[in-house]
């Protein structure tokens, strides 16, 4: 084996300058429609739109926003100078004087005291420990409708409501009378109950003639059951009979 070995030297710490081979390129491909995309782009793009936040002027930092300065002022006062000037009135001042009169206001007002209506005290009411006083007229104590025009009229709706209750009550009142009078109950008469107990007694004699002429030996089914049939029917009119014969009094309910 063989070793190669660089040989150490202070000028291989220098760079050293590449030459850069050029590489030659194929022509790219141009399409003839450039033109035509580059106009149709142009015609659809506004001059506003663009990418990212518009520029616009930054504020300075030495105009922040402080506390009130958005409310409105008010203008200061200004200060008047006032120069009153007190003491004795001087030698050349001359005071207007007005006409004077001579009615001695003591002495007329001591008359119309005297004369003057004494004024009545308003109505007031007392309604704690201390004594406070209030008036009487706007505490809602003094029933004031009782000064109303309407007052102790009826009213038109409670009048309409009467009136319509009353009528309510008569068409009632005639309904039922009417029901009791057609359903009211008849009283038969002693001749009608006498034919009516008659009748129930040839019914009866029927029946149990019939009952009579049934035969010995019941060897079918509708013999049986036309003999149940006129058993019941004995019974009804035994019932009957006996109900009519017991009562003196029948009435009979119209239906």
């Amino acid at each position: 084996m063989t070793a190669t070995v660089m040989e150490e030297s202070i000028y291989n710490l220098l760079p050293q300058i590449v030459e850069k081979t050029q590489r030659r390129e194929k022509p790219s491909f141009i399409s003839g429609f450039r033109p035509y995309v580059k106009r149709a782009v142009a015609q659809s793009k506004s001059p506003w739109k663009t990418i990212g936040p518009p520029k616009v002027q930054v504020p300075c930092p030495k105009n922040f926003l402080q506390k009130h300065s958005k409310e409105q002022k008010i203008p200061a006062k200004k200060k008047r100078n006032k120069k009153v000037e007190l003491g004795v009135p001087k030698r050349t001042d001359h005071p207007i004087m007005g006409v004077q009169c001579t009615r001695n206001f003591i002495n007329t007002n001591a008359s119309n005291a005297i004369v003057a209506v004494p004024k009545k005290p308003l109505p007031v009411y007392v309604d704690r420990s201390k004594g406070d006083r209030f008036l009487l007229e706007t505490s809602g104590l003094v029933p004031k409708y009782l000064k109303k025009k309407d007052y102790g009229v009826i009213p038109k709706y409670v009048i309409k409501r009467t009136e319509d209750t009353r009528k309510a009550q008569e068409q009632y009142d005639h309904y039922v009378r009417e029901t009791l009078r057609q359903n009211a109950m008849k009283r038969l008469t002693e001749e009608e109950r006498e034919s009516l107990l008659e009748g129930l007694k040839t019914n009866w004699e029927e029946v149990h003639q019939a009952f009579q002429n049934l035969s010995v030996e019941l060897d079918t089914i509708p013999k049986k059951r036309y003999k149940e049939k006129l058993e019941e029917d004995i019974k009804q009119l035994e019932h009957d009979i006996h109900i009519i014969e017991k009562h003196k009094v029948i009435y009979i309910a119209n239906k």
